[in-house]
């Protein structure tokens, strides 16, 4: 279990370097491992700036998982739309909106009890 763990911490860090470089905003890790009903390890939340840029931080994440992890996302949603795009590793899920979605979602509400940590804008 705790090399498990230190997996999903090692994956969320990397998600969060890969959004950096892309110039993410208001990026914040949500560690899920304590908050009962949790469905992953760890949440990451970004927000971009237009639907192109979403999709860029998207892309950003994609390439340095399977490049410096060699991660394979499980699954892919709002690739299209650009609005919200949802990436999930199992225990590490991506989520990186348009501020207007991030706003109505609220997904650091819903997981209040999570132990959460923001970086610096890219």
């Amino acid at each position: 279990m705790a090399k498990r763990a230190l997996e999903a911490q090692a994956l969320a860090n990397l998600a969060v370097k890969a959004l950096q470089e892309k110039k993410g905003k208001s990026i914040l890790s949500m560690d899920l491992r304590k908050s009962d009903g949790s469905v992953s390890d760890f949440f990451v939340v970004c927000t971009g700036t237009s639907d192109t840029h979403v999709q860029a931080l998207a892309d950003s994440v994609l390439t340095m998982m399977k490049q410096e992890a060699r991660e394979i996302a499980h699954s892919k949603e709002g690739m299209q739309s650009g609005q919200w795009i949802l990436l999930d590793y199992i225990t590490v899920v991506i989520h990186i909106f348009l501020k207007d979605r991030r706003e109505f979602y609220r997904l650091e509400r819903l997981w209040g009890d999570a132990t959460m940590t923001s970086y610096e804008d890219g």
